[in-house]
C-alpha cells in the first residue's frame, strides 16, 4: 500500500473516532444539570413560591416552581440556562415579582428533581406542555416568555407556536450549531449536534414583540449574534444593549434592571408616523419582511 494511502487512511480514522467522541459526549459539554434529592426542600427568602411535580406522556417528571405575587398582572415562564438546577436559578424570580408578575421556572430532565432522556424534541415537547398548564389558569396576553441562554431557544420555539403577550431573549444565540462551530470549525456540526436549536428558524414564526438583551462584552455568545437576530422580524424586535455586560453578568448591571422594568412594564402602542420624516416605501418594506 502506498505510504499516502496509509497516511490517508490514518487521517480518515482519526477524524471518524473525534467525530465519534463528539457525538457521544456533547451532552457533558452543553449540559452542566445540578441533581438534586427528592426530599430537598427549596428556600428563598422573602419569595413566597409552591413547588409542583408533572409527570410527561413517556413517563419523566419534570419539577418546577411557581414564585407567587398577590394579584398578578400576569406570568413569566423563565426558561434558564444550562447549569446547575432552578435552586439556584430561583434567585432571579424577583426580579420579575418585585413587578407583581408570577415567576414559573422548571427544570429540563435530567436537572434537579426533573428525571427523563434528554432530547431536544422530548424538552420542546415538555416546554409546551408546561405552557398548555399554564394557559388553563391564565390567558396568554398575560404570559411573558423569557428565554435566558440556552433557554433562548426553547423560548423562541414556544412563542411561535403560541401567542404569549412578549418574548424576551437574554444572551440568546443564533443556533447552538454557530456556537460550536466556533470552538470546532473543521467538524461535520450538522451531522453531529444533537441540539442544533435553530433560534433564527423559530424567530420566524413569533408573532408577538421580541425583546433581545445582550451584552457588549459576552465571550460565550458575541453581541453581534443578538444584531443579527434583530434582523429576522424588525417590525417586531427591539434590541437593548447593556454596554459591558457579560454573558453572566448581566443582572449585575443596573442598565439590565432598568431596561427589564420598561419591557415588562410596557403597554403596546401604536406610533401615528403621519406629518413624521419616515418614508412610506421604509413602511411597506416593514411590513413585507
Amino acid at each position: 500500500m502506498p505510504g499516502w494511502l496509509t497516511t490517508l487512511l490514518i487521517i480518515v480514522a482519526i477524524y471518524l473516532v473525534i467525530s465519534i467522541a463528539l457525538y457521544v459526549v456533547q451532552d457533558f459539554f452543553l449540559f452542566r444539570p445540578e441533581k438534586l434529592p427528592e426530599d430537598f426542600q427549596f428556600y428563598y427568602e422573602h419569595q413566597e413560591f409552591e413547588e409542583y411535580n408533572i409527570e410527561t406522556r413517556d413517563g419523566a417528571n419534570i419539577n418546577g416552581l411557581r414564585f407567587k405575587t398577590s394579584n398578578p398582572k400576569g406570568v413569566v415562564f423563565y426558561l434558564k440556562g444550562n447549569s446547575r438546577s432552578i435552586k439556584g436559578w430561583g434567585k432571579f424570580a424577583v426580579d420579575f415579582t418585585r413587578h407583581g408578575y408570577d415567576v414559573i421556572m422548571v427544570d429540563y430532565r435530567g436537572f434537579g428533581k426533573s428525571t427523563g432522556r434528554r432530547s431536544q424534541k422530548a424538552i420542546k415537547r415538555d416546554m409546551q406542555m408546561i405552557y398548555d398548564k399554564i394557559k388553563e389558569n391564565v390567558a396568554e396576553k398575560y404570559i411573558i416568555l423569557y428565554g435566558r441562554s440556552l433557554g433562548s431557544g426553547f423560548a423562541a420555539k414556544l412563542a411561535s407556536m403560541n401567542n404569549p403577550r412578549m418574548l424576551i431573549l437574554d444572551a440568546p444565540y443564533y443556533s447552538l450549531s454557530k456556537v460550536a462551530k466556533k470552538f470546532i470549525p473543521f467538524m461535520p456540526l450538522s451531522l453531529l449536534i444533537k441540539f442544533p436549536m435553530p433560534t433564527y428558524k423559530w424567530m420566524r414564526y413569533v408573532q408577538c414583540p421580541i425583546h433581545i438583551i445582550h451584552g457588549t462584552d459576552d465571550a460565550l455568545i458575541p453581541y453581534k449574534t443578538s444584531v443579527k437576530l434583530s434582523k429576522i422580524k424588525p417590525g417586531l424586535t427591539t434590541l437593548h444593549t447593556v454596554i459591558g455586560g457579560g454573558h453572566k453578568d448581566l443582572n449585575n448591571f443596573e442598565a439590565y434592571h432598568q431596561m427589564l422594568s420598561e419591557i415588562i412594564n410596557s403597554k403596546p402602542k401604536a406610533v401615528d408616523l403621519e406629518g413624521t420624516s419616515y418614508p412610506k416605501e421604509a413602511k411597506s418594506k416593514q411590513v413585507n419582511a
